[in-house]
């Protein structure tokens, strides 16, 4: 990326908040970066596309503290340009929509470097479509004008003309007015748009947590109070704010504003994340459990080095999977030592996982629990013959006995093992202060190691949220536990339990569960 022997400037507009936002060219620019500069409106998953080695540098300004003035920050970017870096000056919106953008341009011309604009997704035209509210529409206006409500309208020369403003019909778009929006709503009712003109002031706009009040300029400002609607929003005064009761879509979405728990594994919390995420929830990350590899790997090792020897080989995890295969790659071995084993696999995810190595699963249960392994099985003939159950340590032994009923010669090799994780004053934090409501339990592991987390007080705090289960075998480790469990998956996968919970919630509405 660094273009020549004093680096590069990149004035990168992250956009409005939605990380999917994101311009191509931008993460482009991230993936190459050696200097991150960026600001507080900033997705925190953004900083991911930048190498480990990279330099993030936070420079967040809200409207009441500023941790650097603007002179700094032209003066870190100049420094580490000079030094020859590539760097990336991260901004919410677009970098030359009220985003100070050119005032750094002005400043890294001025020292004689080099740098490219990225422009990104600008706040005035996404907030308000995220809200279902086009600026333009054929019959209700042609054009927008986009303004900073910043400054007192009442200061005696405003550089913004409310005048002026007040006598079209365009659509306005006002950003950054929270703090003035009652001074700026009786500026324009007083030089003559109409007290009853449509406004909508949307919070945290494109995010999970995206609020929206719909009012008009004689009352938006007390609706607004009353809501306790915070900054960042957007506010949109004219005929095109009433289209929102029609258009609404993101907001609308069937799990949209609920706070999720996630209590799997970091590794596979993505996933779970990802599908609440597209169905509007705020997922929370908190891991119960982390796995690792087994103490012991003799009994491992002997099945690989007589894999040959194997009937079949029946996995029951997308972790078994994985850590099995990170152990045949350690031997210097790959998938065709699997020549002439059968596969079997519970559950899609599980399969999947066998599919990204090029193996085709032979056989995977109608229902993706151990018992159904066992009754399936029975159509093959599996007397006198061995099979490899590659999987966690203190398990259930149904599979295995079951198998074993059958007349199989079962190797049950533990190849991974699982551990308690999590902070346990956090996760109480949670709770206590009511950020959470819906927990997600994936194992009978993550049930009793968030119980563990919540100490005595589990069942108390437990019983204000709703608790889903992706089956059978955690939900009645749960019950064992004395949780009541709200959401049972009848498909025993990952969009299986989120179809489940989106069913639930539906059918109970929007109340907080007492």
């Amino acid at each position: 990326m660094a273009e020549s022997r004093e680096g590069k400037v990149y004035l990168v507009g992250a956009g409005p908040g939605d990380p999917g936002l994101l311009t191509l060219r931008g993460r482009e620019c991230l993936e190459r970066a050696e200097v991150v500069v960026y600001d507080r409106l900033i997705d925190p998953s953004l900083l991911a596309y930048a190498p480990a080695r990279a330099e993030c540098i936070f420079v967040g300004k809200e409207s009441e503290h500023q941790l650097l003035d603007q002179e700094e920050i032209n003066r870190i970017l100049i420094d580490r340009a000079r030094a020859g870096k590539a760097v990336v000056r991260l901004k919410g919106g677009d970098p030359f929509v009220f985003g100070r953008g050119g005032e750094e341009a002005e400043a890294l011309v001025e020292a004689g470097l080099a740098f490219e604009v990225v422009p990104g997704v600008t706040s005035p035209v996404a907030v308000p479509a995220y809200a279902g509210i086009p600026l333009t529409h054929r019959q209700l206006s042609s054009c927008f004008i986009v303004v900073t409500g910043h400054e007192d309208p009442d200061k005696s020369e405003p550089r913004v003309d409310w005048e002026q403003l007040a006598r079209g019909t365009s659509t306005l778009v006002v950003l950054m007015g929270m703090a003035n929006l009652s001074r700026i709503a009786a500026r324009l009712i007083e030089n003559g748009r109409r007290p009853d003109t449509p406004v909508a002031v949307i919070s945290h706009g494109t995010r999970p947590a995206q609020r929206t009040v719909l009012a008009t300029l004689a009352d938006v400002a007390d609706r607004t109070r009353d809501a306790r609607l915070t900054s960042p929003s957007v506010v949109v005064v004219g005929e095109v704010a009433g289209l929102r009761e029609r258009l609404a879509w993101f907001d609308n979405r069937p799990l949209f504003g609920r706070r999720v728990l996630i209590t799997r594994t970091r590794e596979q919390a993505g996933t779970l994340a990802k599908l609440l995420a597209e169905r509007g929830a705020i997922p929370i990350e908190l891991p119960t459990i982390r796995t690792e590899p087994p103490a012991d790997w003799t009994a491992v090792d002997r099945a690989i080095q007589s894999l040959d020897q194997y009937a079949w080989a029946i996995f029951t995890s997308v972790n078994g999977v994985r850590y099995f295969f990170e152990r045949i790659d350690f031997h210097g071995l790959d998938a065709r030592a699997l020549k002439g084993v059968r596969l079997g696999a519970i559950g899609p995810a599980t399969a999947g996982a066998l599919g990204e190595r090029y193996l085709r699963v032979d056989f995977s249960p109608g229902e993706y629990v151990a018992e159904a392994v066992v009754e399936g099985m029975k159509r093959f003939v599996l007397a006198g013959q061995r099979v490899l159950l590659p999987r966690a340590q203190d398990v259930r032994e149904v599979l295995a006995d079951g198998l074993a009923s059958q007349g199989a010669l079962v190797d049950d090799v533990a190849v991974y093992q699982t551990r308690p994780a999590g902070d346990a004053v956090f996760a109480q934090r949670l709770f206590d202060e009511h950020q959470v409501d819906v927990v997600t339990f994936t194992s009978s592991s993550t049930v009793r190691n968030l119980v563990r987390l919540l100490g005595d007080r589990a069942r108390d705090l437990l019983r204000s949220v709703t608790v889903a289960g992706i089956g059978p075998i955690t939900c009645q480790t749960a019950r064992d536990l004395g949780l009541a469990v709200d959401v049972e998956a009848t498909e025993h996968s990952i969009p299986g339990l989120v179809a489940a919970l989106e069913e639930h919630l539906a059918a109970v509405g929007s109340e907080r569960k007492e």
